[in-house]
């Protein structure tokens, strides 16, 4: 509907979609670089990241389910069904998020709430996330004393973020103007029929 029905729609779509897995890939980084300057030894900023990884990826999943295309729909259908293993409570549990006996439509109106709520969950997570690490101050690669050599954010951090903001942005619009299915699948343009 809105690809076809409202005025850029298509745009918001695909800003929307290729943001997301831009957004994933620096989050990626994000860990990468804490586990290779060993910020896991700070545990409370650490394992606020790790739930924050596992609702910004429960979102994103709901958020894919959200086209209700072939692999939308399959890809709802098998990783909900993970949650069967679970003991004694499994099954009842899988209902519960299917809204039914199957993947249909009360899952997907389930998952576009879940997609909605959850980011405001995960800003208020982030904003913990933040405090735990002013807290304890960011892991110091260099192990040098903070104190005794200090520049200020403003300009000198403040533009270097900016010139990397540009940057990202330059390659998610080439992305979204020139390839925008580049990193999606063909088959999520079949219509789920369950």
């Amino acid at each position: 509907h809105i690809c076809r029905d409202v005025n850029y729609g298509w745009l918001i779509r695909y800003i929307h979609a290729n943001g997301a897995s831009m957004f994933f890939i620096c989050l990626y980084m994000h860990v990468g670089r804490g586990i290779y300057y060993g910020s896991y030894m700070y545990t409370e900023t650490w394992n606020m990241g790790v739930i924050l990884l596992f609702l910004v990826m429960a979102t994103a999943f709901m958020g894919y389910v959200l086209p209700w295309g072939q692999m939308s729909f399959w890809g709802a259908t098998v990783i909900t069904n993970l949650l069967s293993a679970i003991p004694y409570v499994g099954s009842s549990l899988v209902e519960w998020i299917w809204g039914g006996f199957s993947v249909d439509k009360a899952t997907l109106t389930r998952f576009f709430a879940f997609h909605f709520i959850l980011p405001f969950i995960i800003a208020a997570l982030t904003m913990v996330h933040l405090l735990f690490l002013h807290e304890t101050g960011s892991n110091n690669p260099s192990g040098i004393d903070p104190n005794s050599d200090k520049i200020p954010f403003h300009p000198y951090y403040s533009f270097k973020d900016l010139l990397g903001f540009f940057m990202s942005l330059i390659v998610l619009m080439s992305l979204v103007l020139f390839t925008p299915d580049l990193l999606g699948d063909p088959d999520n343009y079949t219509p789920a029929n369950p």
